[in-house]
């Protein structure tokens, strides 16, 4: 057979595409791929006319010396004793606004398609042909656009790479508000000295404070006279029973012992 495809794609998008397998895979029209498997490998319903075969089997996509691409498949019938076996050869061409590929080779079948008329099966053939180089086409446009918007994107400045703005708060402010915060530290100063006693609420925080981590004060208990009041215990009834069980015991015992003793002196 010899069939010949125009796709829109520059040659050398297209034979990047063919030397990728999971794209070859994915522009196999109704290929539905095996778990764990090659990636061109699985099952393909192949129509031809009125009927439809599947089949289950590999193919390979090597590169040849001169520039094209050999395609290798063996298959057999899913249900059924027929099976396929084909190989193909690809020659791309630059041709203006895209390639074309020349697709020439033979193909042996046994089973329910060789059944089939030739013609059906060679217009079937043609068609397989046709949609996976198209759909080989579009997976390469759709590359090509990621990787022109990538490049494309490869100017703008990171997010990580922008200056960061000077902080709004000035240095002069912050020294102005020190000087502040000193000023009030020694007017304070200044009242205790005054009197030579600190106020009741500095002294307590201050016999609180010396001796304890931070972390123990946010957490510690309150002391003194904000400190929780005990609950009060009481006692439950268990505790008496549990005394008054040995003293009724005692006094039946020593009823009886003393009722022995009086009916033995009668």
């Amino acid at each position: 057979m010899e069939h010949q495809v125009f796709v829109p794609v520059p040659a050398g998008r297209l034979t990047a595409a063919l030397a990728d397998p999971v794209r070859v895979a994915r522009a196999v029209p109704g290929l539905q791929q095996d778990a764990g498997a090659p990636p061109v490998a699985g099952r393909l319903k192949l129509r031809v006319g009125g009927h439809s075969v599947t089949y289950r089997g590999t193919a390979r996509v090597l590169a040849r010396e001169d520039g094209g691409y050999a395609v290798e498949g063996d298959a057999t019938e899913a249900r059924g004793t027929g099976s396929v076996k084909l190989a193909l050869t690809l020659r791309l061409a630059a041709t203006d606004g895209g390639t074309t590929v020349t697709v020439s080779g033979t193909a042996d079948a046994t089973g329910r398609i060789a059944e089939l008329p030739a013609d059906a099966v060679a217009s079937a053939a043609a068609r397989l042909l046709n949609r996976f180089l198209e759909g080989l086409a579009e997976r390469t446009e759709e590359t090509g656009e990621a990787e022109e918007t990538r490049e494309a994107e490869g100017g703008h400045t990171s997010v990580f790479d922008t200056e960061i703005p000077p902080s709004s708060l000035d240095a002069d402010s912050d020294d102005e508000e020190d000087a502040g915060d000193q000023g009030d530290a020694e007017a304070s100063a200044g009242d205790f000295a005054d009197t030579g006693v600190p106020p009741a609420e500095a002294a307590h925080a201050r016999r609180t404070m010396i001796g304890r981590s931070a972390e123990e004060v946010d957490h510690a208990p309150p002391r003194g006279r904000y400190a929780p009041v005990p609950a009060p215990q009481t006692v439950t009834a268990n505790q008496a029973l549990r005394w008054a069980a040995p003293a009724a015991a005692l006094a039946v015992a020593s009823a009886i012992v003393v009722g022995r003793a009086l009916r033995k002196r009668r």
